[in-house]
């Protein structure tokens, strides 16, 4: 009997009903060719259906109108126009409805559930004899997520919109309930119309989590209520800022289809830019040299050891974390560069006989407990845990970003954790050195960081069977000192769809049979104004494994 991942690496090559992404958990076909009537409708089978579905059903009845999408094989939609011409069967509607039991919430709702208590399964059923599909899921997310499928089977041939491989069924659901994607909005500043963008991509492939890199040492475009002075001070420019309605309008657009919005504010290293503002609070800021203060430029971290300083940063975690509808908030901890301490005369009056460690602990516990006031649960990078002594709360949750290889260790403190890891999942590595007079420098994280390596991650990979229950899932991550607008989409699309199915459908999928899906992921991205760049040649994206190093 075949494995379920033979079963589906020769499905994704056979069938173009597979050419979903990400892959569901289970999937059967059958061999009919269905057309999708121009009356083409979607009704929802609920009572008062929340508004936020009803405009989800919107976006993909426009979706089916709009995508146009060739079929990737030679000929491209000609090669279908005979099965086309003669299939009789003609889809006319789709019906969306709730198992029995479950509540009716709103998308919304759902999407900022507990990560682990989301429900974001559904079962699609679209027959071959031209009666109605059917979507089915215990919550609207799942609704949601059965949506972005469905919006997937079809494809266009002369102005006629079909699908292979009918019958059709899907029973799906995630593998891991954390699938993400970072964005740093502080090195350089993005519009919200391009955050927007790339919410929707995240959206198309089931990624369910933003995590906001808001704020950073170069700059502090986040205006917090009770603390402006710092936007005032530390955004590039008074237009470079996302004020209170602004961050209003993302939770809202991103929780609609189905994202909750991780935000971070770095404490107490690269906070830099906060000197702008309250100088008294910041120690070595802008010291030069700067590699002997900080791991890049503008060097400056908060004085951990001022009471004063414990103050001010706890009142503006508490202001911060207020302004997002998450559980969750990232207060960072990574890359405390401790000369800079030893340098800074008015933090060793404060430490007045204590270590770094014992005020670092004292610092983590104010704003940890800051956070759990506000009934947020914190985030940190792994050098909380791996690398100093302080307390944290045992819901922490850790992300391993310096190495994959430090996963294990994260796992045996006990703590949950999300896969970051540099050597799989940056998106900026490879890009060169950026560091001025430095011809011969590259990034610290080469080499370039393909779909292939993040699609061959393990997430339990050293682990054992309780710690691989530790493992919440798993994200891309965008650095932008050389990202902006401008090359936001090709720099992560559809790389960052790689860990979307990596950590939806699970590990050791054939990346062979994954990449004829994944250009049909980059060419529909296209379709709907996303900028995702060429993975091959067409050539080659026509003609599945004729371009393997092995064909």
């Amino acid at each position: 009997m075949l494995s379920q991942r033979l079963l589906l690496a020769l499905l994704s090559f056979l069938v173009p009903a597979s050419a979903l992404w990400p892959l569901p958990r289970q999937i059967s076909t059958g061999n009919s060719t269905l057309k999708l009537a121009r009356n083409f409708d979607i009704k929802i089978s609920l009572r008062n259906a929340p508004k936020d579905l009803q405009d989800a059903v919107s976006r993909t009845k426009g979706r089916l109108q709009s995508d146009k999408l060739e079929r990737l094989v030679v000929g491209r939609g000609g090669a279908d126009a005979q099965a086309v011409r003669g299939g009789r069967a003609t889809l006319s509607g789709l019906t969306l409805s709730l198992l029995d039991g479950a509540p009716v919430r709103s998308i919304s709702e759902e999407a900022v559930v507990d990560v682990v208590s989301r429900s974001e399964g559904y079962v699609l059923h679209v027959p071959s004899d031209g009666s109605a599909a059917v979507l089915r899921a215990n919550s609207t997310l799942g609704l949601l997520r059965g949506l972005s499928t469905f919006e997937q089977l079809w494809y266009d041939s002369d102005g006629t919109t079909y699908a292979l491989g009918a019958p059709i069924d899907i029973t799906d659901s995630p593998a891991y309930p954390y699938r993400g994607f970072m964005l740093d909005t502080a090195r350089n500043f993005f519009p919200l119309s391009d955050i927007k963008r790339t919410l929707d991509a995240m959206s198309w492939v089931k990624i369910n989590t933003f995590h906001w890199h808001v704020v950073d040492s170069q700059s502090f475009p986040l205006v917090v209520p009770g603390f402006k002075e710092l936007s005032d001070k530390g955004a590039y420019s008074p237009t470079s800022v996302y004020t209170p309605s602004d961050v209003k309008d993302i939770i809202s657009y991103a929780a609609a289809r189905g994202i909750d919005v991780i935000a971070e504010i770095d404490t107490p290293g690269h906070t830099s830019v906060i000197s702008k503002s309250h100088p008294e609070h910041i120690a070595c800021p802008e010291a030069t040299p700067w590699g002997s203060f900080a791991n890049e430029p503008p060097a400056g971290q908060l004085r951990l050891a001022s009471p004063g300083t414990i103050d001010f940063t706890t009142k503006l975690i508490k202001a911060a974390s207020k302004m997002f509808s998450s559980k969750f908030f990232s207060i960072g901890g990574d890359e405390i560069n401790t000369n800079c301490y030893n340098n800074d005369a008015q933090t060793q009056t404060d430490l007045a006989g204590r270590t770094f460690e014992e005020a670092l602990d004292t610092f983590t516990q104010a704003t940890t407990g800051a956070l759990k006031e506000n009934g947020k649960v914190p985030v940190v990078w792994e050098e909380m845990v791996l690398e100093h002594n302080v307390t944290l709360p045992k819901e922490t949750v850790v992300m391993v970003w310096i190495s994959s290889e430090h996963v294990a260790a994260v796992a045996q403190k006990g703590f949950r954790l999300v896969h970051a890891a540099s050597d799989f999942f940056y998106l900026d590595c490879g890009g060169g050195g950026w560091v001025g007079d430095f011809a011969s420098g590259n990034s610290w994280c080469d080499p370039f960081k393909t779909w292939q390596k993040s699609y061959s991650f393990d997430p339990t990979a050293s682990l054992t069977a309780e710690q691989a229950n530790l493992v919440l899932g798993g994200q891309h991550l965008l650095w932008t000192e050389q990202s902006g607008p401008e090359n936001l989409d090709p720099v992560v699309w559809p790389r960052a769809a790689s860990s979307a199915e990596l950590f939806w459908t699970g590990p050791g999928q054939d990346a062979g049979a994954a990449l004829s899906r994944l250009h049909d992921v980059a060419y529909r991205m296209r379709k709907r104004g996303v900028n995702a760049i060429a993975l091959q040649p067409q050539w080659c994206a026509l003609r599945p494994g004729a371009c393997d190093l092995t064909a």
